[in-house]
């Protein structure tokens, strides 16, 4: 069979005074765009475990039309989607079937709402694809395609995970790759739509299939720059130390998400700089203890840590590793100070990168259905706003008209130009004076 792997790609938001602003103020959305412009590992790993026999194209949405008529070209198009682009998802599948290729289609979203994706698909994969792959093409050779093929009950086993096939990629058109090295994370934030839709269990993936992937990427990319793809990285300590060295030894530049516990380790947190990584990503949510009570919905771990925001940034940032602080409006128990909040806390904190979002309700989170419950959803079904830019239900301590309006100004104000300089400037100084620089 001849078969399309399309990913969706490209930042979205339906609020066109932020998209605006994200233009003029290019760290606006600098995360984002990172985000949107990945390719898709899922269907690169599908891509590895699929037959010889067939003939595989990895195809970014966007480079759609110039590939052409995709039913003169291919048999099967299997298209991974989150909830922002599931409309646009579902409007591609539909041209495609009524092209007469048969379609596929997985991801988050799928997983969460599969009896809407299958009214624009002739099956889907539900969970991880890799265990039921291989069976959905053999069904479909076979003219007896399911309509449901279920990942799930499998506890798919990372040990055997394929290297993804990197070499269906444009190279020059990527800045990083991401390789995963966990599935999971231990904290169960009710907003959180990541792997653990996928799989309930945390995963790790052996070593030497992580360096397996890196090595075969430095085959491809001179430079590489490496993207840990993890929910959580460092929940396993012992696992990174023995990583690290390896790493090291690669001469790759990396970055990951991870939570502020990794600051209290001085020991691993040189181990990272030494082996190429360049900065973390951290969600602290709220710059206030406001907002932060309940998210986490096994032990308010983030709540419990609040005075150590500040301590934690220092203690990283001091190893030469800078950190990319994540902040949500909307939450609950925040009210119209939480924008003046966010600013001073980055100001104070000397943070070199910030990333400011709505609460976002994503089908399938705690959120989702807490807000459903109260009624607070403003746009049900409208996936399309699911960009973590626009606002799609009612927050509890401001207006919809008030958060907004402060989303935007703080935007303006943390992302100008002289504002940004200042914050990298100040990481500068940190490194000459502590002789890192």
């Amino acid at each position: 069979m001849r078969i399309a792997l399309i990913a969706m790609s490209g930042i979205r938001a339906c609020d066109a005074e932020l998209m605006e602003l994200g233009l003029n103020l290019p760290g606006f959305v600098e995360r984002s765009k990172t985000i949107a412009s990945l390719p898709s590992l899922g269907l690169l790993t599908l891509a590895a475990l699929t037959p010889d026999h067939h003939e595989l194209d990895y195809i970014e949405v966007d480079d759609i039309d110039e590939v052409g008529d995709l039913s003169d070209q291919y048999d099967l198009a299997a298209i991974s989607t989150f909830s922002a682009q599931a409309p646009e998802a579902y409007d591609l599948a539909d041209r495609l079937r009524g092209q007469g290729v048969t379609v596929v289609m997985g991801g988050l979203h799928v997983t969460v709402l599969k009896d809407e994706a299958l009214k624009h698909c002739d099956a889907v994969v539900v969970g991880e694809g890799e265990p039921v792959w291989n069976a959905l093409l053999l069904d479909l050779e076979n003219d007896h395609l399911r309509h449901v093929y279920d990942g799930r009950p499998y506890n798919y086993d990372l040990a055997d995970a394929p290297v993804p096939a990197y070499e269906l990629l444009n190279i020059d058109r990527y800045n990083r790759l991401t390789v995963q090295t966990s599935r999971g994370c231990p904290h169960r934030c009710d907003f959180c739509a990541s792997s653990i839709l996928l799989t309930e269990t945390f995963k790790q993936k052996p070593i030497e299939n992580v360096l397996a992937e890196i090595d075969r990427i430095k085959e491809l990319w001179d430079r590489p720059f490496i993207e840990f793809a993890d929910d959580n990285s460092f929940v396993n300590r012992k696992y990174w130390r023995a990583l690290l060295p390896e790493l090291k030894k690669r001469n790759v530049k990396w970055f990951t998400e991870t939570d502020l516990s990794v600051a209290s380790d001085s020991e691993l947190l040189r181990m990272m700089k030494e082996s190429g990584c360049a900065q973390v990503l951290i969600g602290f949510e709220s710059p206030t203890r406001a907002g932060l009570d309940g998210i986490e919905l096994h032990n308010n771990w983030k709540f419990k840590r609040f005075d150590k925001y500040k301590e934690a940034i220092e203690s990283i940032q001091s190893h030469g590793i800078t950190v990319n602080g994540c902040f949500i409006v909307g939450m609950d128990g925040q009210t119209v100070d939480v924008f003046d909040d966010i600013f001073d806390f980055v100001r104070d904190s000397g943070l070199y990168e910030v990333q400011i979002t709505l609460l976002t309700p994503f089908p399938g989170t705690p959120l989702y259905a807490r807000l459903e419950r109260e009624g607070r959803l403003t746009h049900p079904g409208k996936w399309e706003r699911c960009t973590l830019f626009d606002l799609n239900f009612v927050p509890k301590d401001m207006s919809e008209e008030e958060a907004l309006a402060g989303f935007r100004q703080l935007a303006v104000n943390l992302y100008a130009e002289e504002i940004t300089q200042a914050r990298r400037n100040g990481f500068r100084t940190m490194l000459r004076e502590t002789n890192l620089g």
